[in-house]
């Protein structure tokens, strides 16, 4: 019998590994598309949790927190805050931190008495009684589409938004009836 008609061809054997591969591609791609997404979830997922811990613990305690957003450095931080220094942040103050990745960007912070930045620092400070000021976080993701991370300050909410939402803003108290 001939060697040629017992097995694959060599041409036959490179056409099956070839469709192979491509399938093998085909999967990778849909797998990185998903991680991304989940990715970009999981970063203003955490960010929200570490948002709401801070508006619970204050509620339920006499201590006070600080979540900063570090825009300049893509990256945000929650801390006790211990001293009456509030420019200063002590190591043991840190609760956890965590940064915004490629996927998922820190692109301004509005708060609800009309400040913005896109730039530096944002603080938002609970304490017992809530938030001292309500506002948003917007992040974008990979498709630079926006994200609103929105903290009020009447009721304690963190929610997240698609869109950059609107902001319910406080009545100037000249303009509040008795």
């Amino acid at each position: 019998m001939p060697i040629g008609h017992a097995g694959f061809t060599f041409a036959e054997l490179m056409v099956v590994i070839v469709i192979i591969a491509l399938f093998v591609m085909m999967a990778q791609l849909q797998l990185f598309g998903l991680l991304r997404k989940s990715t970009f979830r999981a970063q203003i997922e955490e960010f929200i949790a570490a948002m709401r811990m801070a508006a619970t613990a204050a509620a339920e305690t006499d201590r006070r927190y600080e979540m900063i957003v570090d825009l300049t450095e893509q990256s945000w931080l929650l801390r006790q805050i211990t001293s009456p220094d509030l420019s200063q942040i002590l190591e043991e103050e840190i609760i956890t931190g965590g940064s915004f990745s490629g996927n998922c960007r820190a692109a301004y912070v509005e708060f609800d008495d009309g400040d913005f930045t896109n730039e530096g620092k944002a603080k938002f400070r609970a304490g017992r009684s809530g938030w001292q000021y309500g506002g948003k976080v917007v992040l974008l993701d990979e498709g630079e589409q926006p994200y609103s991370v929105v903290v009020n300050r009447l009721n304690r909410m963190v929610v997240l938004e698609k869109g950059d939402a609107a902001l319910l803003m406080p009545r100037p108290k000249e303009e509040m009836a008795f």
